[in-house]
C-alpha cells in the first residue's frame, strides 16, 4: 500500500470519527492513529526507540 493510499484511508477514518463523535471523537481517533503509526514503524524496524528505553547502551 502506498503512502498516498494509506493517507487517504486515515483521512477518511478521521472524517468518520469527526462526524460520529464530534470534536472529542476526532481527537481520540487522531491520538490512536498516531499511536498506531508509531507502533507500526517500530514493528517494521523503521523507528528505533532504544535511546528512550535505555536498552542497548554500553555502560
Amino acid at each position: 500500500m502506498s503512502a498516498t493510499t494509506a493517507g487517504l484511508f486515515v483521512g477518511l477514518l478521521l472524517g468518520v470519527a469527526a462526524a460520529a463523535g464530534g470534536l472529542v471523537g476526532f481527537f481520540i481517533a487522531l491520538v490512536l492513529g498516531i499511536l498506531g503509526l508509531v507502533v507500526g514503524r517500530v514493528l517494521d524496524g523503521e523507528l528505533d526507540l532504544t535511546q528512550f528505553t535505555g536498552r542497548g547502551r554500553d555502560r
